[in-house]
């Protein structure tokens, strides 16, 4: 056995996950941090505007980093929440998804409209191989500084959005997005910039 091989079987289901490398969603470990988020979710998902206080101490003990005045609307959802990092005035709108089985970071002025889904977890095209227990990839996401994402878009695994990028509603983001532009479409691509 070579030893890549060795230094990847002797490391944890959550250390291969975070390193990019081939893991086991249901590893013992792993369930019971999605069981925790989910808890604290279904918790946030509960309280009205009026408990921000509230609010505010629940995304603390959810997410790796929250910045001053940040806003998430429920119902709100993600996997683990510690790999998702948020900086200062940001809001994310109703409904949206962040799957977090890679860090997720989120500049600080960053809107994000309702119904918009962040992805680090993907799987291969190839039958045999996604169903194969421990097959699961997850790469990181990372949202510059003051962008907009619009309703109902999708950000792939891997993807990086430049600062003060839009990216127009319903679009699905496969590869990076450079900064200061407008970015629309299936898949998503510059129309112009704004510069």
């Amino acid at each position: 056995m070579s030893s890549p091989n060795i230094a990847e079987g002797s490391q944890s289901e959550a250390a291969k996950m975070l390193s990019s490398l081939p893991y086991d969603w249901m590893d013992r470990d792993l369930l019971e941090k999605q069981h925790r988020a989910r808890e604290l979710l279904r918790k946030y998902n509960h309280t009205t505007r009026k408990q921000a206080k509230k609010r505010s101490r629940i995304l603390e003990k959810l997410l790796a980093e929250t910045g001053s005045d940040i806003w998430i609307e429920p119902p709100f959802y993600c996997d683990y929440g510690s790999q998702i990092k948020i900086g200062d005035n940001v809001y994310v709108n109703f409904n949206c998804t962040f799957l977090d089985a890679a860090p997720i970071l989120i500049g600080s002025g960053t809107f994000i409209a309702p119904n918009v889904s962040i992805y680090t977890e993907t799987h291969s095209v190839i039958a045999a191989e996604r169903l194969q227990r421990g097959s699961d990839l997850a790469y990181p996401v990372k949202i510059g500084t003051n962008v907009w994402i619009g309703s109902g878009s999708i950000i792939l695994p891997g993807v990086t959005v430049g600062d003060n990028t839009t990216i127009g509603a319903g679009s699905v983001v496969t590869r990076a997005i450079p900064a200061n532009v407008v970015a629309v479409g299936n898949p998503c691509r510059v129309i112009r910039g704004l510069l």
